[in-house]
């Protein structure tokens, strides 16, 4: 019933979204608001191509993720769009100046894919590029976004991706809107994620046109890759919330070339900064190790918590830091992140996390999923491993 009740809702929603944009630029501007806001309520989640299989894509691919998301239970938890990345696409357009799927690697056609993951209460992700080429070289949308646009509604597609290569060297703020235009012309609800590698600070006005923004460049299977977007993403905390999001790029956990527990601060600052949540590792055939860390629903929650606040850096002592956001019901999140080669001890004092110092909380710990046996006032200490973290939320028991 829930669920029935819910997508009644959310068709009676789209219904009026289209009945506003077509009555006058205001009402398609208060169109273009809703629809957004509708479809980012909280950070996607979900998987995507490009980290892990590069350009070595095809369906098959794509149906055995789709599979194994919903065998694993990785789809319960929230991990809803399967994202085909670049290099998807045949090297010309048909005749009719129309993009074509890849006859080698997807001879069933996209629309074909979709209405597989689609039957399994999944939903399809495809990339595309504001240039003339796409980073790999392959037909990028500028001067086509209707024609594309209208390819990809009729395909069935969820979620757009939309890079930045090879473009005609005019901003990002004259480029992006037209497939942002173009999209909602088309009447389909598609998650619409801006990918200019933040050269443009598209935080600042990507939340007019976009669900979601990159505020960094490509991310890498690297500890470093993973503390410098942290801190470049930090910096636009405040910009982000229901309707749009700011994204640090996809996870690399599970990829091999981090521990496991650089893998797991990884995951748990993605998720306090209300990043999209989109896996980049082989779905198909995951490490327990990985699985655990992807599968936290305690650390989904922060992610998915509809205050939609992003967690920030609150606090720094050389390479110790202290990450912390609000949560609803008057609940903080608190990462305490070790960046330092050597074990350390790390203290979370409540005036840094916006807590009355004379607050007593409990203390839940994310990651062992139990509480603290007492109650805390004041601070929280803990011993935190080399490149590790502890995350946990408190919920005051007295102010």
């Amino acid at each position: 019933m829930d669920f029935q009740y819910g997508c009644f809702r959310y068709a009676v929603l789209l219904a009026f979204i289209c009945s506003a944009m077509t009555c006058g630029a205001e009402n398609r501007a208060l169109g273009r608001i809703l629809l957004q806001n509708a479809l980012a309520q909280t950070p996607p989640l979900g998987w995507n191509s490009w980290n892990h299989y590069g350009c070595n894509i095809n369906e098959n691919i794509i149906r055995e993720t789709t599979d194994a998301l919903v065998s694993n239970g990785l789809s319960n938890l929230g991990y809803t769009y399967v994202n085909i990345d670049d290099c998807w696409a045949e090297p010309n357009r048909d005749q009719n100046g129309r993009l074509v799927a890849s006859a080698s690697k997807f001879p069933s056609g996209i629309k074909a894919l979709a209405d597989y993951v689609h039957s399994k209460g999944l939903k399809l992700g495809i990339y595309s590029d504001a240039g003339y080429y796409t980073c790999q070289k392959q037909p990028g949308s500028l001067g086509h976004e209707q024609v594309d646009a209208d390819t990809f509604a009729y395909w069935g597609v969820d979620y757009l991706k939309y890079d930045n290569c090879y473009n005609d060297g005019s901003k990002p703020e004259s480029r992006y809107p037209k497939m942002h235009d173009a999209l909602l012309r088309t009447r389909r609800p598609i998650f619409y994620s801006l990918c200019e590698w933040g050269l443009d600070v598209p935080a600042t006005w990507a939340r007019q046109i976009g669900s979601s923004w990159r505020t960094t460049q490509d991310i890498e299977d690297k500890w470093e890759s993973i503390i410098s977007r942290a801190d470049q993403n930090n910096e636009y905390a405040s910009f982000a919330g229901p309707g749009g999001w700011n994204d640090p790029d996809m996870l690399e956990v599970g990829n091999g070339h981090m521990t496991a527990e650089e893998y797991g601060s990884h995951f748990s600052i993605w998720a306090l900064m209300k990043a999209p949540l989109l896996i980049g590792c082989d779905a198909t055939s995951m490490d327990k190790k990985t699985y655990r860390i992807l599968s936290n629903s305690e650390v989904i929650a922060v992610n998915q918590d509809p205050l939609g606040v992003q967690g920030k850096k609150v606090s720094k002592q050389g390479d110790l830091e202290i990450w912390a956001g609000p949560l609803s019901n008057n609940r903080v999140a608190v990462v305490l992140w070790n960046r330092s080669n050597s074990r350390a001890t790390i203290t979370a004092k409540w005036e840094d996390i916006g807590l009355n110092p004379s607050a007593v909380v409990r203390v839940r710990n994310l990651w062992r999923h139990r509480e603290l046996e007492a109650n805390h006032q004041g601070s929280l200490t803990a011993s935190v491993k080399p490149h590790g973290c502890r995350m946990y939320v408190l919920t005051s028991v007295s102010s």
